[in-house]
């Protein structure tokens, strides 16, 4: 059933109960916003807010994944957004109210992220939204945002060509992420490229990136492969790596498929010294999963890593594992998910308000000393300035630094500013 058709039912069951009443629906609207919603199904007005800011709390919302194939890498996301918040109501809230977190699953699959994220704001009547993982699951919740001008606020590195007035990347945008990482294995010589990648937005628009940079810069794609999110058999693909002439991988799956991935790689007798991996999504606790054995010495891109050596960074994971177990990882999307309640609580204080159109206002140039370095928002495109990394899997299990960006970049998600680009770009309706 199409969104508008769930709209206007949901309008007229509103008016059908309140005849009969005088509460409301169960959606968290009102007969009052029977109009609101009216005008939203014909795309003139977003639907009128159910935010209560009376009492001394407001709800915020989570959704991740806590089950199925990507719940691998978004239950840390989900702590870490929770020792967010634990540490902001134990310094007195945000403007004076402490938060309520309520949380849904996301189960792995975007239609119910954007079942979920309805939820949340119509009928749980949060502030803001944080999570989603998949670019999947964050295309399928961008319309639910934009319909009620509601806010998300999205931890992951992405592939770009997009911005959204209701969604606040703070992720990495390509010219964080996928070009430096590009621009790393160029330097060190490597010019012939084989992607592989798990079967959604996310690694088929990112590998344009990697083709499109890969032509502009003296470089060979050599193999292009894609698998369902989930799948366990990479023999096929490995046998056509192996056998590519490729110099370089750039690994784009995601979720518990990079196990599977890594053992075939290392079991094909492949090893990071003659045909490394530089790998977009893969943190320090999708290490422990693969394990360290079958990813020593590979690459990743990042923006954060638990090594980095800062008062800020050691203070979080410190936290963290008080929290959590010593033995638990810090990584780059539980630091971005962490930081982005901050940017949110910065927002909100810049605006004195919690009304969304006023937090949208206020939240140019909103700064945040982060685990990963200082980071700011760009009120234009909604995401944020950070800092490159890119890092090698150590006999730790860790992930350490063996190059950084100067300083923070200026986000640049639709590659504007790369000649090479242009094509990308342009093709792009915005």
């Amino acid at each position: 059933m199409g969104m508008s058709r769930i709209r206007r039912l949901g309008a007229a069951a509103c008016v059908v109960v309140a005849l009969l009443a005088t509460s409301g629906c169960g959606w968290g609207r009102t007969v009052a916003d029977k109009e609101a919603l009216d005008a939203s199904d014909t795309g003139s007005s977003a639907a009128s807010s159910c935010v209560d800011t009376s009492g001394d709390s407001i709800k915020i919302g989570f959704v991740n994944s806590m089950s199925g194939t990507m719940a691998i890498s978004e239950m840390t996301v989900n702590k870490s957004l929770h020792m967010a918040v634990d540490e902001i109501n134990s310094n007195g809230g945000v403007l004076g109210k402490k938060l309520d977190v309520v949380e849904m699953d996301g189960k792995s699959e975007p239609a119910v992220f954007a079942e979920k994220a309805r939820s949340l704001i119509e009928k749980e009547c949060v502030a803001a939204v944080f999570g989603g993982w998949t670019s999947s699951s964050r295309k399928a919740m961008l319309p639910v945002f934009e319909a009620d001008n509601a806010l998300l606020f999205y931890p992951l590195q992405y592939e770009g060509m997009e911005s959204s007035p209701n969604i606040f990347y703070t992720g990495a945008a390509p010219n964080q992420q996928i070009v430096p990482a590009l621009d790393y294995l160029k330097e060190q010589g490597h010019k012939k490229l084989f992607l592989v990648g798990s079967d959604y937005v996310f690694p088929q628009t990112a590998n344009r990136v990697v083709k499109a940079y890969a032509e502009g810069n003296g470089m060979e794609v050599v193999g292009e492969e894609y698998t369902p999110m989930g799948s366990t058999d990479f023999t096929t693909i490995v046998n056509k790596l192996k056998f590519s002439g490729a110099d370089a991988v750039v690994n784009t799956l995601n979720g518990d498929s990079n196990v599977a991935f890594f053992k075939e790689y290392k079991a094909s007798g492949l090893t990071a010294d003659q045909v490394p991996v530089i790998s977009m999504s893969i943190a320090e606790e999708e290490v422990a999963a693969i394990g360290v054995d079958n990813v020593l010495g590979q690459l990743t891109a990042w923006n954060y890593y638990q090594t980095l050596d800062s008062a800020e960074n050691k203070k979080f994971v410190k936290d963290f594992k008080a929290k959590y177990g010593a033995n638990k990882p810090t990584s780059d999307p539980m630091e971005s998910a962490y930081t982005s309640v901050y940017l949110w609580k910065g927002m909100v204080e810049k605006a004195k308000s919690f009304d969304v159109d006023k937090v949208k206002a206020a939240a140019d140039g909103v700064t945040f000393d982060a685990p990963e370095g200082t980071v700011k928002v760009d009120g234009e495109n909604h995401h944020i300035y950070k800092t490159s990394y890119i890092g090698k899997i150590g006999e730790d299990s860790l992930i350490h630094t063996v190059w950084q960006s100067d300083g923070p970049i200026a986000p640049d998600p639709y590659l504007k500013t790369y000649d090479w680009a242009a094509s990308l770009s342009a093709s792009v309706n915005k």
